[in-house]
């Protein structure tokens, strides 16, 4: 569905930024960021160097083309995390057993201990956030998050 199917309905309504759900969301979600910033900073990572160990951390070894399939990132932000975390020696890359011409990165040691550090502080903080929702709310918040991001897939805005 494109949003020109919906228009007569957004037609009839007038754009209040603040009220504005997707304008809503970045914003809080950029006030979520900033907030476990200050742990990935005091850990000497970056956002996307954080990103890419986490999204690491939940298998033995990916290939660079499945971290940036996994993270809302582009190819080249994805390499340079990559090649910052072997240089900080928290991530390896090794030739794939099954197809040489693929690079698989893993966690070292040191990688993995980082990643457990910085998780520790990032469930404590969403728990933190979460316990101002009841057991019920946080349900429906799941599932209204999961539903919007699958609509959100599919929703095509054109200006046609």
């Amino acid at each position: 569905m494109s949003v020109a199917q919906v228009e007569p309905r957004a037609k009839k309504r007038s754009l209040v930024l603040d009220a504005f759900t997707p304008y809503r969301i970045v914003v809080l979600g950029d006030a979520m960021g900033r907030a476990l910033e200050r742990a990935y900073r005091s850990e000497g990572v970056s956002i996307s160097e954080w990103r890419v160990l986490a999204v690491i951390a939940q298998s033995d070894a990916l290939a660079a083309r499945d971290v940036v399939s996994r993270t809302p990132m582009d190819k080249m932000t994805v390499s340079r995390a990559i090649a910052s975390l072997e240089k900080k020696a928290f991530a390896r890359r090794a030739v794939s057993p099954k197809d040489r011409r693929v690079n698989m990165i893993s966690l070292t040691p040191s990688g993995r201990a980082l990643f457990d550090r910085i998780a520790a502080l990032a469930l404590a903080y969403e728990e933190e956030l979460l316990a101002s929702l009841t057991p019920d709310e946080w349900a429906c918040l799941d599932r209204a998050l999961l539903k919007l991001a699958r609509k959100a897939e599919g929703v095509v805005v054109d200006d046609a």
